[in-house]
């Protein structure tokens, strides 16, 4: 998934408009739509400000350490993929 595409997920997963995320940052609504549609060649401070408008952050990760975040962050344990994630443990021990 690409940064525009990840930005554009949080941005619809918390409701916001272009035209609030423009007043945040500062840009103007088209600007926003074209960094987030990924049809500009954004700069790195300009996709920051984005981030920082949807409480996000801008990380770099070691490609070789990737696949180990990507498993994390989708809530699973990181090791072998037939050890259940701490969200299915839970659910199991749930009467």
């Amino acid at each position: 998934m690409t940064i525009f595409q990840q930005l554009q997920q949080r941005r619809n997963a918390q409701g916001k408009t272009l035209q609030y995320l423009a007043t945040l940052t500062g840009m103007s609504v088209p600007q926003v739509s074209n960094v987030l549609g990924g049809k500009v060649d954004a700069r790195l401070g300009t996709i920051e400000a984005l981030a920082n408008a949807m409480e996000a952050s801008v990380v770099v990760i070691p490609k070789h350490l990737l696949p180990e975040v990507e498993r994390l962050l989708s809530g699973k344990a990181i090791g072998p993929d037939d050890v259940p994630s701490s969200v299915d443990r839970f659910l199991a021990s749930t009467p």
